[in-house]
């Protein structure tokens, strides 16, 4: 059996193997903290969620076998690759068109409910910030209390990093360890959030545009505030953004975010 590393992974080793029948698959093991304490949750929802997207359109990995005890689960590796340097418009189209088809599936049982990355303890104004006083006021957006919303199928992890294309075309959507029930914009605002970071504010609110234009479905700034604030570190931890450049962008998101709440 012949084995290569996969890039990316923030919370596991990842190891695309061929087999000696020639099949192709990949060797997902969760073992770095915070997440290796939660493997066996992780992966165990992962294959659940893989088995249940089967018959569905969603080009998602298909679990052959599990370890949940080791935090190793075995999957079909999908054709295509990562490249999170993709902002033109018919790019994000495509990402648009890929998770209004995540939000179709009507999975039974359906998964957990989601859990919010944006908890009291990360209400702390960071260091960097140039517009603290806008970092209070989303603090105090969201000690009001999330607005209703109809509980939709969520990858809740759909960024560019986790998304594979093949040619124009996205081939495969990667990662479903976070799965959950919950508003579809806290699937949109998560993609915009990463897209702000990497490539601006006007390429993150030109993907939810399309979204918007493919569904119907409205902005809802609340849950854009949730997860710029859900970046943040817990008390102590470094963060996810941290070239100045990023966090700028980063910054300017959740102003957007905070003035749309505003005129609401």
């Amino acid at each position: 059996m012949a084995r290569r590393a996969l890039s990316g992974g923030t919370t596991s080793t990842l190891l695309a193997l061929t087999h000696v029948d020639g099949a192709a698959t990949v060797l997902r093991v969760v073992d770095r903290e915070p997440w290796a304490a939660h493997r066996v949750a992780l992966t165990t929802r992962e294959r659940e969620v893989q088995l249940q997207l089967a018959d569905t359109p969603v080009p998602a990995p298909r679990s052959l076998a599990l370890d949940a005890g080791a935090g190793a689960h075995l999957m079909t590796l999908l054709p295509g690759r990562v490249d999170a340097d993709r902002a033109d418009d018919a790019s994000l189209r495509a990402l648009a068109a890929m998770l209004a088809t995540i939000h179709e599936v009507r999975a039974d049982p359906p998964p957990r409910t989601y859990e919010s990355w944006a908890g009291p303890a990360k209400h702390v104004v960071p260091g960097w910030a140039e517009r603290p006083e806008v970092w209070r006021e989303a603090f105090e957006v969201l000690r009001a209390g999330p607005p209703a919303y109809e509980p939709m199928f969520l990858h809740r992890d759909f960024q560019p990093w986790n998304v594979l294309w093949d040619g124009d075309r996205v081939s495969g959507v990667v990662d479903w360890v976070e799965t959950s029930t919950g508003p579809a914009w806290l699937d949109v605002a998560h993609c915009a959030t990463n897209l702000a970071v990497l490539h601006g504010l006007e390429r993150a609110e030109a993907f939810a545009a399309a979204y918007t234009a493919l569904t119907g479905r409205p902005r809802e700034p609340y849950w854009e505030v949730v997860d710029t604030v859900g970046f943040l570190p817990p008390p102590g931890g470094e963060g996810w953004v941290t070239d100045p450049a990023e966090r700028r962008r980063f910054e300017a998101r959740l102003v957007a975010a905070v003035a749309a709440v505003a005129a609401l």
